[in-house]
Formats: structure tokens, sequence, C-alpha cells
């Protein structure tokens, strides 16, 4: 028998599970009559959606009691029955039932270890080779992670996210170089209205010891962390690699006022270019200004 690609067999894990669990059948569906409006900056625009849906990951207690007084939705023997998985090895790829992208999954370690990027970047590289149909992603604990008790990636649709398809069309003209080697090239992406380093490569080793870089100069806490939401694809037989630095977990206005609030917890999607409202009212208050405002509090 054809042995399948992982692209076919995530293809057709979202294809049964988006037809036969009611609850992903029915948020997929959501998405075909989200509320969508635009603002734009020059060269680039910033989307904004109405996704009511995922109130539950925007308005998310991710303190340490809250975290420590729910069972872990990754962890197998917590998972709803109907959600079914592809073992990956020392991850499983599973179908994100709260759906941002047209196909939208979560791959998530088969232990339950805290969030976490320096031991498993090699994997999420890795991963973004065999499943080249996708983007792979990367929220931090403190950066817009449901679950940062439990490590794992996202992967959602290819083409999806703004910063993608800007970096592609605005190489030329909004990029610096800052490091050139025989196997990697280091940028930045500028006048973006956040900090984003890009790396490419075809070297696994290479885009490691450049990340690693990345994570020691924004690392101020040598037991935490460093602030960070990482995007990554595989295509033209390399890997681009985007690094968003970060300075805060959530805007003022998420704690605002019910009258000024904004329930935005930005996390990649958000850094990315596509920001998600699950609150129909907040969609309709947001104003470029609050995008503004909210990325020069969030971003470098």
């Amino acid at each position: 028998m054809p042995k399948f690609s992982l692209n076919q067999q995530a293809r057709a894990l979202f294809l049964q599970q988006s037809a036969e669990w009611e609850l992903a059948r029915c948020n997929f569906e959501g998405l075909k009559s989200v509320q969508t409006k635009s603002f734009h900056f020059d060269d680039f625009e910033v989307k904004i959606q109405f996704n009511p849906a995922r109130i539950i990951s925007s308005g998310a207690r991710t303190d340490v009691q809250s975290i420590a007084s729910r069972p872990c939705f990754l962890c197998v023997e917590h998972r709803p029955y109907e959600q079914q998985a592809i073992n990956l090895g020392n991850f499983s790829l599973l179908v994100n039932p709260f759906p941002i992208f047209p196909e939208h999954f979560t791959i998530a370690l088969n232990k339950h270890l805290p969030q976490q990027i320096r031991p498993y970047f090699a994997d999420m590289l890795l991963i973004a080779k065999d499943l080249s149909d996708y983007l792979i992603f990367y929220n931090g604990p403190q950066c817009g992670a449901s679950a940062p008790d439990h490590a794992h990636f996202q992967a959602g649709t290819k083409n999806f996210l703004p910063l993608v398809n800007d970096y592609k069309r605005l190489h030329e003209s909004h990029t610096d170089l800052l490091v050139s080697t025989e196997k990697m090239q280091l940028f930045q992406f500028k006048n973006y209205l956040r900090t984003v380093y890009c790396i490419e490569t075809a070297d696994v080793e290479s885009a490691q010891d450049a990340f690693v870089k990345l994570y020691a100069h924004f690392q101020t806490d040598s037991t935490l962390e460093p602030l960070m939401n990482i995007v990554c694809v595989f295509e033209n037989d390399k890997w681009i690699i985007f690094v968003i630095p970060r300075k805060a977990f959530r805007p003022r206005q998420y704690y605002a006022p019910e009258n000024q609030k904004l329930l935005i917890s930005p996390a990649t999607v958000e850094m990315c270019g596509i920001f998600i409202t699950p609150v129909e009212s907040h969609f309709q208050r947001i104003t470029k200004a609050d995008v503004m405002d909210i990325l020069q509090q969030i971003a470098f």
C-alpha cells in the first residue's frame, strides 16, 4: 500500500473531524460567516476578525492557580472522546476545535511538560518540513498560549497570516540583512509596527544557532523564557522562520472597564496581522489607533 505523506494524513484527519465531530464541525462552519474589517498602514494592513468561538482562548485564565485547578485538555486522558490524533513520535497532531484558520491543528507533546521552545525548536523545524502545506507556529507561555502547562505548537493554512505574505511581497523594501553565512541569512523586517526577525536556511543546525542567539539576546532572566512568538514555513527546500520578540503579555485594554474594554489577548495570529475579537461590540469599537497602541504596548 502507498505511504501517505503527513500533509495527506493531516488533510484526511481534518476532513474526518470537521465532518464527524460536532464541536469542530460547527466552529469550522462558523468561520465562513465571521465578520472582518481591515486597517491600512501604507504598504500593509492589519485585519480584525470577529470570531465568537475564540472566547475560550482569548478569555483563558493562565495564572498558576487557574491552570492547576483544571484538567489539561492537551493530555490524552482529558481530550474529548471525539478528538482523533496522528502520532508524530514525540508529538500528536490534533484538529483544533476552536479555529482561526480554515484548517487549524494543535501539535501537542506526548508528555505533560510546560510550554517551552528551546528543547523542541528542532522538532518544530522537522514537523514544518513534513507538514509543508501548512505553517507551524508557537505561542510562548506568556505570549498567547492558552495551555502554558503543556508544550505544543499549532499549524494552520499556509497563506492565511498577513506577515508571511507581506514578508515575501515587501522583502526588498522592508528588510535589513543582519547576518549572512554560507548556510544562513538573518533579516530584520522593518517599518512594520513591530520588530520581526527572519531566519532563512536549509540547514537545521544553522537555524538552531541563529535562533539560540536571538533567544539569548532577548532573555532578561535566565530562569524564564523570553517573550516571543514564532512562525515557521518550509518551502523551496528551506525554512523561513519568523521570530517576533515581545515586551508584554496583554495590553491594558484587556483589563479596562467594560465600556472601554477590548478582549484581545495577542498571540502569534495577532502579532502576524490578524486581531481576533470574540466580542462583537469590541469588534465594532476597535480602531486603527487601538491597533497601533496595542502593538506599541506588546511589541518592540
